[in-house]
Parts: structure tokens; C-alpha cells; sequence
């Protein structure tokens, strides 16, 4: 049995660095009713700050299009889309974390695109239109919600622009002039914007250096620097419905956030905050991983450490309504969302709503565990037992000596493991309905509700003991409760006159 005393020490500050962006798919699916029912889940469950997605300029929300006037063709900014969806968010109470793309296609300089819904991910053909564009967007912006509202929102500029796929050729010199007429657009509107990039995936940071070393040396402003992590090898089989990966283990993804700070550290820009974008273990919309209770073990200890060396790092992404490889075609089929369609949530969910549980004071903290306090002297203790290995067993026994200071202390544990809150087994179970009845929903919305378990424990010399027995691939949040007894408030109180009691 693993054993942890946590002794009164001088506690410190845990970062909730994780909930300050999440990801969505592009802009144009908050128009749905799915869509905004999910958010609205997460928001209260969770608490994101920012959201941050693709398609901004996509011709799905229309706002570049064209006119012609006594025989000129002149530009003609339409927003009525993005203004229904950043009114929404605003609503829920979510700031738009602002990515600028991908190219309306009468800007394109040519047809190549990406995902189901065809983003063009060519350059502009005239630069000074695109300039035009960005001006004009973030000027309405600053008179539909006010400079002091959009002075908070950064300024993204495109995504993955290291890629082919994102950026034609990815032709680094040409993403460089992308950025700087971006940057400058946006400064135009105001100098205090915040304008950022290079938005890279993993694997190519040399852009980083060179990206910060081109905004040294040609003046072009930047606020901050973004990149992308996930931590799935090559697919090793990839069919119709799903795209199978193996999974490197979690420690790489911290190794390069912790790697791509010490870049920044080293450049002209030091303090520059970093922001990861978009993380997850496989980057594919259709690897069945996203649905399990691995994922959720597996990004426990990203969550818990993450904040030591980013200023944010946003989860791709909080629903399935998501639609790069089409339309979802089954309840659950790999997709990036915490909540599955039908309202649904996955074990990543709880993760994330077990983690907005945690108190600012960090007690203890190991590669499995997390221990934090609350300013009502609640401690809440987040444990997690990953395991990456097939087959049964793997069970972890530990007992936790805490500090307390009520005399009795309530204890409620939620648990999400292979058994509970997994309604991805209970889907295969049933038969993998593609498009399963309400009955069928019900039930599974029912199977994603985490084991509760409770108990009531007293305190010796200011100290508490609570063994706990960890399943594969668990993530448990246990809180102990600080208790104000009331009993002796209750006239003729006699539980003992209960049948059966």
C-alpha cells in the first residue's frame, strides 16, 4: 500500500492554467441548438473562460462577400452570423479566444482545402483586401461589445500554418507576411490589442525561434505565442468510421511545454505568455480513445501540472458537434467533444469538473495525486490511477494521513472508472447503436453520472486517515467536509423508533 501524509507546510498556489480556453469546431456550429446546450453544460460544470475555434472567415458565417457597384466589385462585410455566436458566448459567460481564418474563398489565391467543410487554407490574393478585412472585423467588434470588453480577447493568427494541410506548402516566409499584415490590422483598430502565433503543432519548433526572431528584427508586434500538443504515434490503422493510434506517454506533452517556454525564455521576448491552443492524445476526430476512461486518466497529470510552465492550454475540444470529418455518424465514434451528442458526458468531462473542484491551495502534489484546500478548510484530494497496459487488475491501494481541523469531517467520493460513468461501455453493450432511441439516451445519461460513495469519518489529533482501493485507469475526487452538526437542534429526534433502524 502506497502511503501519503500531508503535513502542514506551507501550501501553494495550484494554477487552474486548464480553464482558461477550450476548443470548439469552427465558429459557424454555435448556430445550432446541440451546440449551445453542450456549452452551456460545460460552462456551469467547468467554468472556461475563453473558447477557441476554427472558421472564423469560412464562408459558413459569410462575413466577406462581394457587390458590385456601377460596375466595381467592392467588399461587403455581412455580420450577421458572428454576431449571433459571439452573442452567445458572451451570454454563457465565454470570451472568444479569437482565430483569424481561414481565407473566404473570393480572397483565395487558390482552392486548396482542409476538413469536410472545405476551409481554404491558401494566402490572399490581395493582401491589402486582406488587411481591409481584419480591419474591418475587429473594428466591429470594438463597437458591437466595447474596447474594454475586446481589449481581453487575443488575436490568434491562423492555425497550424506548419502543415500542408493548414497552409499551402506551409511556406514559412509566406505565413510570416500573413501574420505581420494581420498584426498590424489588428494594432490598427488599437495598439493594446492582444495579437498572437504561430499556432504550430508539435514537432516543428524551430518556427517558434524563427517566428520571434522575425517579429524581432521586422518590428511586428506580438502579445504572445501559441502552439498545439497531442501525444498520439502514427495511426496504425485507419478505416471508414475510426483511425487507431498508439499512445507516447503523458510526460512528453509536459516535457514540451516546459521545453517551448525555455525557447521563449531564450528570445527577445521572455515574458511573452504561451498559450497551447489545442491539446488531446490523439489529433484525430475519430480515434475511439476520446471516449474512454483512459483519456481521462491519461490527462489527469497534464491537468495537474500543466500550469507550471503555460499560461493556458485549451482541450480540443468540449462537444462532438464537430464536423472536420463530417457529420458525426454514431452516438459515440471517436470524437474530440468531453460531451457526446445527445448531452452525454464522457469521463474526460468529469475530469475536467473534478479539477474545478480543487481549492487554490495546493497541499500535495505527485504524478497521481493532487491535494488542495479550499478557504471553507474543505480538502479536496484528486487521485488517478493510469494504465496503459490491455487486460484486468492493475488495482492501486493508498492511504492518505491528512490534516484536519473540525472534529467530524464528511467525506464524499465521486469515482469514474472502467465500471462507472462510462457510458461509452454501456453504448457497446447495448450494440453500438448508431443512432440510439431516447430510451437508449436516457440510459446512457444515466450511465455517466460518477459512483458516488460517502461516509463520515472523525478527527484525532488534528489528523484524518482514509484508505482508498484505485481501479484501472480511476479518477477519483474525494472532499472532506468540514461538518457543522445539527442534530441536537431536532426535538424528539429517535431514530431508533424507525422501523427496521
Amino acid at each position: 500500500m502506497i502511503k501519503i501524509v500531508v503535513n502542514e507546510n506551507s501550501p501553494v498556489h495550484f494554477k487552474k492554467n486548464w480553464k482558461f480556453c477550450v476548443g470548439t469546431g469552427r465558429l459557424g456550429l454555435a448556430l445550432q441548438k446541440e451546440y449551445l446546450e453542450h456549452l452551456k453544460i460545460a460552462k456551469e460544470a467547468i467554468g472556461f473562460d475563453y473558447i477557441r475555434g476554427h472558421g472564423l472567415l469560412h464562408d459558413d458565417v459569410a462575413i466577406y462577400r462581394e457587390i458590385e457597384v456601377d460596375g466595381e466589385i467592392r467588399p461587403f462585410y455581412n455580420f450577421t452570423y458572428i454576431n449571433r455566436i459571439f452573442d452567445s458566448y458572451l451570454e454563457l459567460g465565454i470570451r472568444p479566444f479569437v482565430e483569424i481564418g481561414f481565407m473566404p474563398n473570393l480572397l483565395a489565391s487558390g482552392e486548396q482545402t482542409i476538413f469536410d467543410w472545405k476551409g481554404n487554407v491558401t494566402p490572399p490574393k490581395d493582401y491589402e483586401k486582406w488587411s481591409d478585412l481584419i480591419k474591418a472585423v475587429v473594428s466591429h467588434f470594438v463597437e458591437r461589445y466595447g474596447i474594454e470588453e475586446v481589449l481581453k480577447w487575443p488575436f490568434e493568427i491562423w492555425n497550424e500554418p506548419n502543415l500542408v494541410n493548414f497552409w499551402k506548402d506551409a511556406d514559412k516566409q509566406e505565413y510570416f507576411k500573413l501574420y505581420k499584415v494581420s498584426a498590424n490590422a489588428v494594432k490598427a483598430v488599437h495598439p493594446d490589442l492582444q495579437v498572437g502565433g504561430p499556432a504550430i503543432c508539435g514537432g516543428a519548433d524551430e518556427w517558434i525561434v524563427d517566428f520571434l526572431n522575425f517579429c524581432e528584427k521586422e518590428k511586428v508586434p506580438v502579445d504572445f505565442v501559441s502552439r498545439h500538443a497531442y501525444t498520439s504515434q502514427q495511426p496504425n490503422k485507419v478505416t471508414f468510421d475510426y483511425y487507431y493510434q498508439e499512445l507516447v506517454e503523458n510526460t512528453k506533452m509536459l516535457e514540451e511545454f516546459k521545453s517551448v517556454r525555455g525557447l521563449i525564455n531564450e528570445s527577445a521576448f521572455p515574458h511573452l505568455p504561451f498559450h497551447i491552443t489545442e491539446y488531446n492524445t490523439s489529433y484525430s476526430p475519430i480515434n475511439p480513445v476520446h471516449d474512454t476512461v483512459l483519456n481521462a486518466a491519461y490527462l489527469a497529470r497534464i491537468l495537474s501540472e500543466g500550469g507550471d510552465y503555460v499560461d493556458s492550454f485549451s482541450y480540443w475540444t468540449f462537444s462532438d458537434v464537430f464536423e472536420e470529418a463530417g457529420v458525426p455518424k454514431a452516438q459515440f465514434h471517436g470524437g474530440f467533444g468531453m460531451i457526446a451528442l445527445n448531452g452525454i458526458a464522457k469521463p474526460t468531462f468529469h475530469l475536467f469538473s473534478f479539477f474545478n473542484s480543487m481549492g487554490k491551495e495546493q497541499l500535495y502534489r505527485d504524478d497521481s495525486t493532487l491535494i488542495t484546500r479550499r478557504p471553507d478548510g474543505t480538502i479536496a484530494l484528486l487521485a488517478w490511477n493510469l494504465v496503459m497496459d490491455k487486460g484486468e487488475g492493475y488495482e492501486k491501494e493508498v492511504e492518505f494521513e491528512l490534516p484536519v481541523t473540525h472534529a467530524d469531517i464528511f467525506v464524499k467520493r465521486q469515482t469514474v472508472d472502467e465500471n462507472n460513468a462510462n457510458p461509452w461501455k454501456v453504448w457497446k453493450q447495448m450494440g453500438r447503436p448508431r443512432f440510439p432511441d431516447k430510451a437508449s439516451v436516457k440510459t446512457l445519461q444515466q450511465a455517466a453520472i460518477p459512483l458516488i460513495r460517502t461516509s463520515k469519518l472523525k478527527t484525532e489529533n488534528g489528523k484524518i486517515t482514509f484508505q482508498a482501493t484505485l481501479k484501472k485507469n480511476e479518477v477519483t475526487l474525494i472532499e472532506f467536509i468540514p461538518v457543522k452538526d445539527e442534530t441536537d437542534t431536532y426535538i424528539g429526534l429517535d431514530d431508533s423508533l424507525i422501523t427496521s433502524y
